[in-house]
């Protein structure tokens, strides 16, 4: 069965290693911030100017003026420093980020990225992607396999505009974890109970099975 949203997110954060820096996109990467595993610290950081970005808040700790790039409300852990978005772009083209996950509308074999724009469609705009696929030392996507009409987003070539080019080497799905290296898709990990053929079938890109495919931990 495909896995949740919050799913995804425990599966995201589980990738995070003490001490880094890390940006979290819109939508199902900033819930990871949640589920930042209890034996290691990480500082999360907003494109608006927050370091030390805490968990989703809940209902009774939403606070309308505590947001992230995305305008999503969000709480801010002890020590947290809050600065101008210059500063903030400052740290990102510094190379000063560890880590960035992003969602995206497609990716393809060669580490191509479209996240920002669907031509037709009124999208908020590029935000901090841009920035974040040219200066951030580790990016990971996480997206759902297919498209609400049942269509893969793991390509051969993006057909949407490119947020970045030949910068995405790990995708996180609801489906699978796969690692993108000489021009294909290396099928990593499966989300518990769903096959390998399923995901054979929902990748449009070349995709490369080699050995037993275990269940990812969720």
């Amino acid at each position: 069965m495909a896995l949740s949203r919050e799913q995804m997110a425990m599966r995201v954060a589980s990738e995070f290693k003490d001490g880094d820096y890390v940006n979290l996109g819109i939508g199902i990467p900033t819930l990871a911030a949640n589920y930042v595993p209890p034996n290691i610290s990480v500082m999360l950081q907003s494109e608006n100017g927050l370091l030390g970005m805490g968990a989703y808040p809940t209902e009774q700790e939403i606070d309308p003026d505590m947001i992230n790039a995305g305008k999503e409300t969000v709480t801010a852990s002890i020590g947290a420093s809050i600065f101008n978005s210059a500063d903030s772009f400052a740290m990102i083209r510094g190379g000063h980020i560890d880590f960035t996950v992003l969602g995206a509308f497609e990716v393809d074999v060669k580490g191509n990225i479209a996240s920002w724009m669907i031509p037709g469609k009124l999208i908020k705009g590029m935000g901090g992607a841009m920035d974040l696929v040219a200066g951030a030392k580790n990016i990971i996507v996480t997206m759902t396999h297919t498209d609400k009409y049942g269509k893969s987003k793991l390509l051969t070539t993006c057909s949407l505009p490119l947020t970045g080019v030949n910068c995405i080497t790990r995708i996180i799905t609801d489906l699978a974890v796969l690692e993108i290296k000489n021009n294909a898709f290396y099928l990593k990990e499966r989300a518990p109970g769903v096959s390998v053929q399923e995901i054979k079938d929902k990748t449009d890109g070349a995709l490369v099975i080699d050995g037993v495919i275990h269940e990812m931990k969720v």
